[in-house]
């Protein structure tokens, strides 16, 4: 398993206590997380700090946006292929409406779509809602 220290090596971040302890908890989790559950279990962590070290790891590729059609952000680790100000995540979440996680299904692909002619795409974003198989149980 990747540990903190490498991640923070690998994306030329000082090891400060907030991003250990984030960090360490994005790598436990199996779903995206929000800024409120994050801030809920580590209790002894600055909102602002939270805030600042979540931008930092979106920025830098540790991190990126779970968009799941709701209205909380959330986040969750990137892949490996991530790099500063660029997501290589063209990945489908999966957002579970009975106990509201979201996950990375990282094995299906967005798929490319033809734009009429002057149509540029930014970015694209596919989101499947269900029943997660232990809400399923």
């Amino acid at each position: 398993m990747v540990q903190v220290s490498e991640i923070l090596a690998k994306y030329d971040l000082r090891r400060t206590a907030v991003r250990i302890q984030v960090l360490s908890y994005f790598l436990k989790s199996k779903s995206a997380l929000s800024h409120g559950q994050l801030e809920k279990a580590l209790e002894d962590t600055d909102r602002v700090t939270l805030y600042r070290t979540l931008k930092t790891f979106e920025e830098t590729g540790i991190i990126h946006k779970a968009i799941d059609g709701t209205d909380v952000a959330r986040y969750a680790l990137c892949g490996g292929e991530c790099e500063h100000d660029h997501h290589d995540d063209d990945h489908a979440h999966f957002h579970c409406k009975s106990c509201d996680e979201t996950v990375c299904l990282d094995h299906v692909i967005v798929p490319k779509v033809n734009l009429p002619v002057g149509y540029v795409q930014d970015s694209a974003h596919m989101i499947i809602n269900g029943i997660c198989e232990k809400c399923k149980l």
